[in-house]
């Protein structure tokens, strides 16, 4: 009989959170969500390249609040996701706590409100969890290969020879971090000045040589 009971508070549970995520004003964002997770699924499975996670918001409305809140620079599509997952539950919570007592009429006018301003607390709520990982995103993010040639970095692992090392450009903002390779006879240390010499984008790591070495070439 208590197995029974279990069972039957389960299903009642289960019941209960879909009920809940396909009424009205949850409905909307459960929507947004599950295309969202689709469009993730699609991409893990490889169907879509990582650009595709990139949507250009431009200087308007959009691209000035991402970059009010400290948002700029991270994947377009990481933000509305964690906007939406947010907004999602929100708007259960206030369904199933507040909404779902009350006559049909005042809980669709409520719910209306609802749905129209539950993405204010989500907003804020992204920033307050997605701005701390801007920098380590924005360190991992290549540029434009041309645009590095000739530059100086720093070694930050112990050393750099040719089968691995790091080294840090200071690109004038979060910095840079750069799988860097050095085919010399000696290995570069840690806290030297190295030279971008080549890149090598199938493997996406720089050949270097060390600053002293290049000025006297």
């Amino acid at each position: 009989a208590r197995h029974h009971r279990r069972h039957e508070g389960d299903r009642g549970n289960v019941t209960l959170f879909l009920t809940t995520s396909l009424g009205y004003p949850t409905l909307a964002w459960s929507i947004v969500l599950g295309g969202l997770l689709l469009f993730w699924l699609v991409a893990a499975l490889g169907m879509l390249g990582m650009d595709a996670l990139d949507i250009d918001l431009g200087d308007g409305d959009a691209g000035g609040m991402a970059s009010r809140l400290g948002l700029d620079g991270l994947p377009t599509l990481v933000v509305l996701s964690v906007l939406a997952f947010f907004a999602w539950i929100l708007t259960w919570f206030v369904q199933l706590l507040v909404l779902a007592p009350l006559p049909a009429l005042l809980r669709y006018g409520l719910g209306t409100v609802v749905l129209l301003l539950s993405p204010v607390p989500a907003i804020l709520l992204t920033a307050l969890v997605l701005r701390p990982l801007r920098r380590l995103v924005l360190r991992m993010r290549p540029l434009p290969a041309a645009s590095l040639l000739g530059r100086i970095a720093v070694v930050r692992t112990p050393e750099v020879d040719a089968c691995h090392g790091m080294a840090e450009l200071d690109d004038g903002g979060a910095g840079l971090i750069l799988q860097v390779r050095h085919d010399g006879a000696a290995p570069i240390p840690r806290g030297e000045r190295v030279v971008l010499l080549e890149h090598d984008l199938q493997a996406n790591t720089w050949k270097v040589m060390a600053e002293r070495d290049y000025r006297t070439l």
